[in-house]
């Protein structure tokens, strides 16, 4: 059955909240209610019918043809079962405390894209904005559960207090990544720069070329390490390129100490 389309009819005047646009929200309204749910931010009304002609289709199935640096809040608390494609770019926190599902972007994604994610699966085929995964201002943590896989590059600060995940960026990485670490998987397969893993407790961060991490990691030699492997191998469907990286022998360094100490930073040796 073909998806539940929203086709774009014109760039948003304003920013847009497209959070009542998930399937849970959707299931049991007409077109004509949905068209009339209101999704600007200020107080210029701009409504559903105003920017997108809707298309009935499989609810468990959204799809949006076209996209916009506005559109914020997709797929924001996105439960199980159900998937949202977007076939362009979307603005900040898309996917926001999302509690499972899928979320495709075709394009680029803005600033804290899966910030309180708990277990939604996403790709960004193109870059994404700063705090990749990482919380809004005053939260404690960061994503708490999910895979997010960037195809291109990310802002600064990306996987800022991951809580728990999968987090893997196959291009650059900004300033600061894996910044304040409490838990969970980090990748890079570009470059990362700043300071890499600053103040990491329990987290692993894997790149796929070393660097200098100063003077509170610890060089712990280089391992044949199983569990890496075995992680591999669960990759190797999402992500080629990091599985690859896992399949190596891999030199350990292990840190914070600044803090716990119980974080690592894992490259090719």
């Amino acid at each position: 059955m073909k998806p539940f389309t929203f086709a774009l009819r014109q760039e948003p005047p304003q920013r847009v909240d497209l959070s009542p646009l998930t399937p849970d929200r959707l299931a049991g309204k007409s077109i004509a209610q949905i068209e009339e749910i209101e999704i600007g931010v200020t107080r210029i009304s701009t409504k559903v019918g105003d920017l997108f002609k809707i298309s009935e289709g499989d609810l468990k199935n959204v799809r949006f043809e076209g996209g916009s640096t506005r559109f914020d809040l997709v797929g924001a608390k996105l439960l199980p079962g159900f998937a949202i494609h977007v076939e362009g770019d979307v603005g900040a926190q898309c996917g926001r405390l999302a509690k499972g599902g899928t979320i495709t972007v075709a394009g680029s994604a803005g600033p804290h894209a899966a910030s309180g994610n708990l277990g939604a699966d996403i790709e960004i085929k193109g870059d994404a904005g700063d705090f990749l995964a990482g919380p809004l201002a005053g939260e404690l943590a960061g994503m708490a559960g999910g895979r997010i896989i960037v195809r291109g590059k990310a802002g600064e600060r990306a996987g800022d207090r991951l809580r728990r995940g999968i987090l893997i960026i196959e291009g650059d990485a900004g300033e600061d990544f894996g910044a304040r670490v409490i838990a969970g998987t980090i990748f890079c397969l570009g470059e990362a720069r700043g300071r890499i893993g600053y103040l990491n407790k329990r987290g692993s961060i894997v790149l796929a070329r070393g660097g200098c991490f100063g003077s509170t990691y610890v060089d712990c030699g280089a391992h044949e390490l199983n569990f890496a492997r075995l992680f591999a191998r669960r990759l190797r469907n999402h992500s080629a390129q990091a599985a690859e990286v896992l399949s190596r022998r891999l030199r350990r360094y292990g840190g914070d100490t600044a803090v716990y100490g119980k974080g690592e930073i894992l490259t090719p040796d």
